[in-house]
């Protein structure tokens, strides 16, 4: 990256070409394409006699009504979900329109989703409306890089790039920081309505693989497993690895509580073969049962519920970030659609397969088990959105803090802007991988749904 200029240069807008050197058209729409995925919207602007705000818009919007009502007719919960979920998109952008205002930027667009515009109006000096393809929504800053270069003079000081340095980083994070904040009131909801979810340290048989090892000795749905072989096992991690701590033929006794009871069956122990010979798990040694731990509730008071939905933030946002590296590893993409990898911990899940689970949330929880997912949905996405790859909010954050180190270098006299065009073709690698991840776990969904 190069490019610097002092705090009083001011990047130009283009002159208009010439009819002799004059770009063809497919080119300007690829510039076009190219700055709108780096600025994460739509660039054009229209006038106000282009508004989509005459009776086309107002059946869009009817139409768009109506598919909220079809959700609800389909299914209460997904209709809940979905309705919280636009909610978080909306108060994303919200995050980055309300630090950008207020640091003295100019905002020229606020939509929800992306494509053809459905419906919209302005007020002032932006235009606010609902876009076609539900995938996201944007809010237009300009001036937010040097490609950027069709600003007026009049704006140039209202641009993003000419910012300070804080203020740029507060308005490019203002998106993760409003799911960070939906969070913390989401969860403070569910602990003072429900209590705070807590895993009992206590592991049961979920089924029993018929023909397998656990199903012949006589385990069933709902024992409790205490041991195995002597090892005391309280989760389904310990009872794997209690599990493959011995090999397959031995014998070993398995402690089990039945009905109050406890009982203790022998049972052989079998080596896996339900994969292929050149997965790991092949061979290993195998029990052939499905288990999990129970789910608690902590009741708090409203200061305690409080003060653990804004400490509960950071394990999440951990275990969000551990998500994020397993979901998005090309090996694991590739087993999961081939077939060769069950582990839904590093299964690529779209917005359509956490939609159907919030069904079974809510049958088995209610209000509250929805409002938690919402709460974790928004943790990882606002992780998520802070990866350090263009176009994700995370680039330009990174971008920003980059100006800023060659500046120091130069003793914070000359202000820096990086040549953010060096970057397109990496900004439209992790794009196409996106739709890549986009599609597969939307395969993934509709074909084993969660």
């Amino acid at each position: 990256m190069t490019d610097q200029l002092s705090p009083t240069d001011r990047v130009e807008p283009l002159p208009p070409p010439t009819p002799l050197t004059a770009p063809p058209v497919a080119a300007s729409r690829m510039d076009r394409i190219r700055s709108e995925i780096v600025a994460g919207g739509a660039a054009e602007e229209v006038d106000d006699d282009e508004l989509a705000d005459g009776w086309r818009g107002k059946v869009a919007m009817l139409a768009l009504a109506g598919l909220f009502v079809w959700l609800y007719t389909l299914n209460v919960w997904w209709f809940v979900f979905v309705v919280g979920l636009v909610i978080s998109i909306f108060l994303h952008e919200a995050g980055h329109f309300l630090t950008a205002k207020w640091t003295g930027m100019k905002v020229t667009q606020f939509f929800m989703f992306m494509g053809p515009r459905l419906w919209s109006f302005r007020r002032g000096e932006t235009e606010y409306g609902v876009r076609l393809v539900p995938l996201g929504a944007f809010v237009r800053i300009v001036g937010m890089h040097k490609m950027d270069a069709d600003v007026p003079e009049a704006d140039e000081e209202r641009t993003y790039r000419q910012k300070s340095f804080p203020r740029r980083l507060l308005v490019i994070s203002g998106g993760s920081l409003m799911h960070m904040i939906i969070a913390i009131c989401l969860l403070f909801v569910v602990y003072v309505g429900q209590g705070e979810r807590s895993i009992a340290p206590e592991v049961f048989i979920s089924n029993a693989e018929q023909g397998l090892p656990a199903e012949q000795a006589g385990l069933r749905v709902d024992d409790q497993v205490v041991s195995v072989g002597g090892i005391e096992v309280s989760s389904s991690v310990e009872l794997g690895e209690a599990v493959r701590s011995f090999a397959p033929g031995d014998v070993v006794d398995i402690v089990i509580v039945r009905d109050g009871t406890e009982q203790t069956v022998p049972v052989g122990l079998a080596a896996r073969t339900d994969v292929p010979e050149n997965d790991p798990a092949f061979g290993t040694t195998y029990l052939g049962v499905g288990s999990g731990s129970p789910v608690e509730f902590i009741q708090h008071s409203v200061p305690a519920a409080a003060l653990n939905a804004v400490t509960d933030i950071v394990p999440t946002a951990w275990e969000s970030t551990q998500g994020v590296f397993k979901a998005l590893n090309p090996v694991n993409l590739v087993t999961h659609v081939n077939g060769s990898n069950d582990d839904l911990a590093t299964r690529p899940v779209t917005l359509v397969g956490v939609t159907g689970l919030s069904d079974d949330v809510g049958d088995s929880e209610g209000i509250f088990g929805v409002l938690w997912l919402l709460a974790v949905l928004n943790v990882f996405v606002g992780v998520f959105n802070m990866f350090p790859l263009l176009p994700l909010d995370g680039g330009h954050a990174l971008i920003a803090v980059y100006e800023r180190i060659r500046e120091g270098i130069r003793g914070g006299k000359q202000r820096y802007f990086a040549d953010v065009e060096r970057l397109m073709p990496f900004a439209m690698a992790v794009v196409v991988f996106l739709f890549m991840f986009m599609f597969a776990g939307l395969y993934l969904d509709i074909s084993d749904p969660l």
